[in-house]
């Protein structure tokens, strides 16, 4: 069940304090709204009532999905690689094999979301993605490349692809690569990944996380 408070704020354009509801979790396989509602900001959104003024919350929210058995922790600007919550962990202390992320960033939930949807590894993902990056830079003469999510994956295509923001001006740039370099990903997160699959609570899987497995990996082989 999705779990929704009411609490009053003071609005950053007229100072006006109005109650706004807050939805502290969301249950997408109980609630399949919710999941839509989210998604588009909906859920997210300030408004008040007394000068108009809208804008985006930004708080902790969990995010469950009971039937892909994933649940998505969004924790704004939150730095820390794991987190366990004792009382999320004694609510759900009957459930096994539950995949647990942490997000620090809406954009960052998204991509998320849609990479344990689409039944992939985001291990795998993060790591091709990072991999996929470098060729980005390369390809446009850039010292390196770090903001970018998965916008496409068709496996009867054979192809997933990345959307990254380059430059200054953050230009959107689409690159696409086989899905053979997501299967070399999956077979290194397979040999050096599993001491983290195995670790409680909620856990961190971005781009550093990526850098710091592959390091690993090259010192590795060497």
């Amino acid at each position: 069940m999705s779990n929704v408070i009411s609490k009053d704020f003071t609005c950053p354009h007229c100072n006006e304090t109005t109650s706004q509801r807050l939805y502290i979790s969301i249950n997408a396989t109980n609630d399949p709204q919710f999941r839509e509602d989210l998604l588009s900001g909906k859920l997210l959104e300030f408004h008040c009532e007394n000068c108009g003024y809208e804008g985006r919350f930004a708080y902790p929210l969990l995010y469950n999905d009971m039937k892909r058995r994933f649940m998505i922790y969004l924790i704004p600007e939150i730095d820390r690689f794991q987190l366990e919550d004792r009382a999320l962990e004694d609510d759900y202390r009957n459930l096994k094999g539950i995949t647990k992320r942490i997000c620090s960033d809406f954009n960052s939930f998204k991509e998320k979301l849609f990479v344990l949807e689409s039944g992939l590894d985001d291990m795998a993902v993060e790591l091709t993605k990072f991999a996929v990056s470098e060729m980005v830079a390369k390809k446009h003469d850039l010292p390196r490349v770090e903001e970018g999510y998965l916008s496409l994956y068709n496996r009867e295509d054979n192809t997933i692809g990345f959307t990254y923001f380059l430059g200054e001006d953050h230009e959107p740039f689409v690159q696409s690569a086989r899905l053979e370099i997501y299967y070399k990903s999956l077979k290194i997160v397979d040999d050096i990944c599993k001491s983290d699959k195995k670790l409680s609570g909620f856990i961190k899987i971005d781009r550093e996380w990526a850098e710091n497995t592959l390091f690993r990996y090259k010192r590795i082989k060497k």
